[in-house]
């Protein structure tokens, strides 16, 4: 693993941050998440660029790339406050398991418009009675000829309204109990019996939560992804992707506060004619959010290379340390160019405070920081399972 890009890699990232500087927060993405409307314009313009299936094969559009640079493209939008949160889901979840399980059919459909941004497919597996605890799911699939039939509910679902169809995990009817050996299911979100309900959440963001109900939703045999008794790395293989591009957005959104801290700091004066930012007790706090950060992007590269070098293990410990260690960071990076800028740091026309409560999401999504800690302390330092 080299920690130098290549050409090819900074020629991405420069034309992804071009692209952002266009769609950036104070002009675009700021007003349209203040009035709870997707980023519909740049979706589409970062589908037309190629940007958004850089990770999906070329044989269906893709770019033939991997996880690291589709979070770079993620790390780059948000860098400039318009990360896309359905990038954690559509290409990298969705695109991820269709890539790697869905039959020659549903990679002709499905990933050619998940390449190019003109469908989104977003994932249910989040549940009321179940939260981080997976095997405890109760949407079940059952046979009926050659259709399944799903029964069951979930919550906290990004982006449904956005969405053609959600990648639902459930369990076979005759494996309700025991260890959860996922199926997945491709349901179209017009399907009889697929309800969904908005939640309303106090959060400053473009895309709406929504809790699914499925009332015995019909499907053919051709919605099921994979096998139906397949085992816990058919659904790890887009939820280690989930982690990084999770971990990216986080480390965007924590240089773009940082930046705009700096830029405030080296013009605002208030003591002799000396900029803010020359007294350490302004510039030592940003100097090691920044070191902070550095890090945390330092184990999502690490973690996006091991996934893509095909180590599912090692990419999962440093996936769990990479989301824990960026969601740390950028809220820490937050709270400071809030605090560097004082009063101003709280209103609208700065913008920071009201990213706060989305960066406090990367503490309990798409996992918990406590579900990590289980996680290292069980599988990185062998200690006995505690949960």
């Amino acid at each position: 693993m080299s920690f130098i890009e290549t050409d090819e890699q900074k020629a991405l990232r420069a034309a992804v941050a071009k692209l952002a500087a266009k769609y950036n927060f104070r002009d675009y993405a700021g007003p349209k998440a203040r009035r709870n409307e997707p980023f519909d314009e740049l979706w589409d313009e970062a589908g037309k660029l190629g940007f958004l299936g850089v990770n999906l094969p070329e044989e269906y559009g893709g770019g033939g790339a991997g996880i690291y640079e589709l979070a770079l493209v993620q790390e780059e939008l948000a860098a400039q406050g318009c990360g896309l949160l359905l990038m954690v889901v559509s290409p990298a979840i969705c695109g991820t398991i269709i890539t790697k399980y869905g039959t020659e059919a549903q990679k002709q459909h499905w990933l050619t418009k998940l390449a190019d941004g003109s469908s989104k497919m977003v994932f249910g597996i989040t549940e009321p009675d179940a939260g981080s605890n997976s095997h405890k799911i109760t949407t079940t699939a059952r046979r009926d000829g050659e259709d399944w039939i799903l029964s069951g509910r979930k919550i906290f679902i990004s982006g449904v309204d956005q969405a053609e169809a959600v990648l639902i995990v459930a369990r076979t009817e005759n494996a309700k109990t025991g260890n959860l050996q996922p199926a997945l299911f491709i349901v179209p979100t017009d399907a009889p019996g697929f309800v969904k309900t908005k939640q309303e959440m106090d959060i400053l963001e473009p895309d709406n939560q929504f809790t699914l109900f499925l009332d015995d939703v019909r499907l053919p045999a051709t919605a099921l992804v994979g096998q139906e008794d397949a085992a816990i790395a058919q659904l790890f293989a887009g939820l280690n992707p989930e982690r990084i591009m999770g971990a990216a957005m986080a480390v965007g959104m924590g240089r773009f506060a940082i930046d705009r801290a700096v830029a405030y700091a080296k013009e605002r004066a208030v003591w002799k004619g000396a900029p803010i930012g020359s007294h350490q007790g302004i510039s030592h706090p940003l100097a090691q959010v920044k070191i902070e950060l550095e890090l945390a992007k330092v184990m999502m590269q690490k973690a996006a290379f091991l996934y893509d070098s095909g180590d599912d293990f090692g990419a999962a410990e440093a996936a769990n340390m990479a989301k824990y260690a960026a969601a740390e960071a950028s809220i820490k990076a937050l709270d400071q160019a809030i605090q560097t800028h004082g009063g101003s740091g709280l209103t609208s026309d700065v913008g920071l405070a009201g990213m706060l409560a989305a960066a406090r999401i990367a503490r309990v999504a798409p996992v918990s920081r406590e579900m990590i800690l289980n996680f290292v302390a069980q599988h990185s330092l062998g200690l006995p399972r505690s949960y």
